[in-house]
C-alpha cells in the first residue's frame, strides 16, 4: 500500500519545512510506503524559496504559477498521486503527521474508502473562535440531514480518501470548499467516511488561519448545490509549473 501525502501551502515560511519534516519521521507502519506532494499555491513569503531547495526523492514539489485557492491545491496533489490512498495534511500545526498511521490502520482493519479525523471524537473539542466551532457543528449537521452520513466532524482538515475514488469524483471548486465537495460527493458516490479521533491545535487569524465566514456560506451552497445535483460539466482549467525533487 501507499499513502500520497498532499500538503497545501500558502505562505507558511514559519512552519512548511517543519511540518514536511514531521511527515517525513512517521512510521506509517505494516507495508505501508509514502509519497509526499507539496503544492504551492503562489507563495510570496519565501515558502517557495523553501521548497525549492528540497532534494530528497519521497518529495514531489509542484508551484503554482497564480493564487487558484486550497481547493486547486488539493486538486492538482490529486492528479498528481499514485499512491493508492491520499492524506490531506495541512501546511500549519493545527494537524499533526504523527496521527497519520491511525488512518491507515483503520484502512487496514475496515477496507474504508474514506476514513476522517474526527476533533469530536478526540474528546478535546479546541476552536479559538465560537463562530468556527459553531460553524463546525452546523456544517456537519446540514451535510448528516442532506447525505444520510453519521459524521460527527465534516470540517476536519484531515481527510484520507482511496485514490482512485478521488481521481473520479470530478472535482470543480478552487477554495476551502472543495473539501466539503469532496465529502459531498465520496458520499453520493455511495461510499461510507469512517472516522477516527484526532487531536486539533488551532491558530488564530494572527497566526495565520485563513478562512473566513464568507467562507462558511460558499460550504454550505456547496452542500445544496451537490445534493441538488448542480455540479458544472466542466472542469476550471488551470496552469502549475511542477519540479520534482
Amino acid at each position: 500500500m501507499k499513502l500520497s501525502v498532499i500538503i497545501c501551502c500558502y505562505n507558511e515560511r514559519e512552519t512548511i519545512a517543519d511540518v514536511i519534516a514531521r511527515t517525513q519521521a512517521v512510521d506509517l507502519g505494516g507495508d505501508w510506503e509514502r509519497e509526499i506532494i507539496v503544492v504551492d499555491n503562489f507563495s510570496t513569503d519565501g515558502t517557495r524559496e523553501i521548497l525549492q531547495q528540497i532534494n530528497d526523492p519521497e518529495i514531489r514539489t509542484i508551484f503554482h504559477e497564480r493564487n487558484m485557492g486550497k481547493g486547486m491545491s488539493i486538486r492538482t496533489g490529486i492528479d498528481h498521486m499514485t499512491g493508492n490512498y491520499m492524506i490531506i495534511q495541512d501546511a500549519d500545526k493545527e494537524y499533526d503527521p504523527a496521527e497519520h498511521p491511525k488512518f491507515c490502520r483503520k484502512v487496514e482493519e475496515t477496507g474504508a474508502t474514506a476514513v476522517y479525523g474526527s476533533r469530536i471524537l478526540g474528546g478535546e473539542v479546541r476552536y479559538e473562535y465560537a463562530h468556527a466551532y459553531l460553524g463546525v457543528r452546523m456544517w456537519t449537521f446540514l451535510t448528516n440531514l442532506l447525505f444520510g452520513s453519521k459524521l460527527t466532524d465534516v470540517g476536519t482538515g484531515t481527510k484520507m480518501v482511496r485514490g482512485d475514488v478521488a481521481q473520479s469524483l470530478h472535482l470543480t471548486l478552487t477554495g476551502f470548499n472543495l473539501e466539503f465537495e469532496l465529502t459531498n460527493k465520496v458520499l453520493l458516490a455511495g461510499h461510507e467516511i469512517v472516522e477516527v479521533p484526532i487531536h486539533y491545535d488551532p491558530r488564530t487569524y494572527a497566526e495565520g488561519k485563513k478562512i473566513t465566514i464568507q467562507d462558511g456560506l460558499k460550504i454550505i451552497f456547496t452542500m445544496l448545490r451537490d445534493r441538488l445535483n448542480l455540479t458544472p460539466l466542466y472542469k476550471p482549467s488551470f496552469s502549475s509549473s511542477s519540479s520534482k525533487t
